[in-house]
């Protein structure tokens, strides 16, 4: 195997190691969204009925959102995180010239949840599904899991290459991270819209602002990782598979 080669295959392996460990960082963690609000330390009979709602499994979107809103929430894939006060009361407690322990609660989305129908309008079950904020939804939380699968049985395919001392096997690896790559970028564009469309049709309350945290980040660093690391894996196996044959016609003539 020529050096240029072995150099190109190294440095796809090293892309295609950090790209996957991006990838399953960001699908584990919760800080694809982050809320910023003025901190809620009253708590008052309406903030405890907000946080009873928000852990309520039968939370709709509208419920979970509002609170996410008002307490610096946070959203990953898998989960939805409020912080509130640590230590809540019947009564309003006296004041204090310390602050108050804020503690994070977070709660899961179920599965039902992950495939449940978006309404038209967040809350409403009677306004009708929204089909496009249904499908973005499911989209961003399959094809990181797809763009995984993809990168993982990719690299089962190179190591199957180097056991068997040749280059051709890793472009399927090329073309399974080219994929994976795809996945990755559409999850990132489907969570994209489907945050705007739903700001679209709940406002964020006064004093209250939002952006993309750095789990949502290091999918977007993900996917350009995948896209190198597909490039070097195909431009080293064709070329190295084209003068294998031009240096075996040499031979044979």
């Amino acid at each position: 195997m020529d050096n240029r080669f072995a150099t190109a295959f190294v440095i796809a392996c090293v892309l295609s190691l950090i790209s996957t460990i991006y990838m399953a960082a960001s699908i584990g963690t919760d800080f694809w969204y982050e809320y910023r609000s003025p901190v809620q330390e009253n708590s008052s009979d309406l903030n405890k009925s907000i946080w009873n709602d928000f852990a309520s499994d039968e939370a709709d979107e509208k419920t979970y959102s509002d609170a996410l809103f008002r307490y610096n929430g946070t959203v990953g894939l898998w989960r939805r995180c409020i912080t509130i006060p640590q230590n809540t009361y019947w009564y309003s407690p006296p004041e204090r010239t310390e602050s108050f322990d804020m503690v994070t609660k977070c709660m899961s989305f179920t599965l039902n949840e992950q495939f449940m129908e978006k309404f038209v309008e967040p809350g409403n079950h009677n306004s009708g599904i929204d089909l496009l904020r249904t499908y973005l939804w499911r989209c961003q939380f399959l094809l990181p899991f797809v763009s995984l699968g993809l990168m993982c049985f990719g690299a089962l395919i190179g190591l199957c290459a180097c056991i068997c001392r040749s280059l051709y096997p890793t472009i399927a690896t090329g073309i399974l991270h080219l994929l994976a790559g795809l996945c990755t970028l559409g999850s990132v564009s489907c969570y994209v819209a489907g945050i705007e469309l739903l700001h679209q049709k709940l406002e964020l309350p006064e004093n209250v602002s939002g952006e993309f945290g750095w789990s949502f980040c290091l999918a977007c660093v993900s996917a350009p990782l995948q896209f190198m690391a597909s490039a070097l894996f195909i431009w080293a196996a064709h070329t190295n598979r084209k003068e294998y044959t031009l240096m075996k016609a040499y031979r044979v003539a």
